[in-house]
């Protein structure tokens, strides 16, 4: 084989690579049941309407299901101002997903394919995390046959957890960018350093009732910490 049939052999193998990378993520609406591998508590939770992550040849990467009310313990001046992340109780269920194919994390750790819920939490403060990530809040995958209840968790029980559920010594976790006020309706946007970012929303619950006010949730999906 000649030299100029080599490079243009290479050429060629390389040409869906960089088209896949310079492509666009896109989203579909779907009305898909919560997936019954969920507890049913958790499933009952969830939003009727569901998130499709597509990648750029067309190919379901999985799908995802937010939560249609969040308790928080938000004053009237805060939702006012409008709502953070923080105004939620860590490890509160904000979701849960299905990826039909196995993926990343934001720290690049293999997630396999499965589904899992999708806890809040909080990048701890202790110097060893300090500069890994834009933003401190994040979502926490656990797997769905180790998560079987809509209660809180503690900190170290939610992380340990998530870990076991990747086969990690550290959490799966998926960057939280702040989304406020939120659109409407749900999207998916390009963020800087190959970020792609669900922007969708959950109407906010303060003592059992609504308050008129929505949280606004920006998951990233496609990126990862430098």
């Amino acid at each position: 084989m000649t030299r100029r049939c080599v490079s243009l052999l290479f050429i060629l193998s390389v040409l869906p690579m960089v088209a896949a990378q310079d492509g666009k993520f896109s989203i579909k609406a779907a009305t898909t049941p919560a997936p019954k591998e969920l507890a049913a508590p958790i499933q009952n939770l969830l939003g009727k309407t569901s998130i499709q992550l597509v990648d750029p040849a067309g190919k379901t990467i999985g799908e995802f299901w937010f939560r249609s009310e969040i308790p928080a313990d938000a004053t009237a001046e805060q939702i006012k101002n409008g709502l953070t992340y923080r105004e939620v109780k860590q490890s509160e269920v904000i979701g849960a997903v299905r990826f039909d194919q196995d993926w990343t994390d934001y720290r690049k750790q293999k997630v396999k394919a499965g589904v899992y819920t999708l806890r809040l939490g909080y990048q701890p403060a202790d110097g060893d995390h300090q500069g890994s990530s834009e933003f401190q809040e994040f979502l926490v995958a656990v797997a769905a046959d180790k998560d079987k209840s809509t209660d809180l968790m503690e900190f170290k029980q939610m992380t340990e957890t998530s870990a076991k559920s990747i086969g990690t010594g550290h959490p799966g976790v998926f960057m939280l960018f702040p989304n406020s006020p939120p659109s409407a309706k749900s999207e998916i946007v390009a963020r800087p350093k190959n970020h792609w970012v669900i922007n969708t929303k959950g109407d906010i619950t303060v003592g059992g009732k609504k308050v008129g006010a929505a949280l606004g949730i920006g998951m990233t999906v496609v990126g990862n910490a430098d």
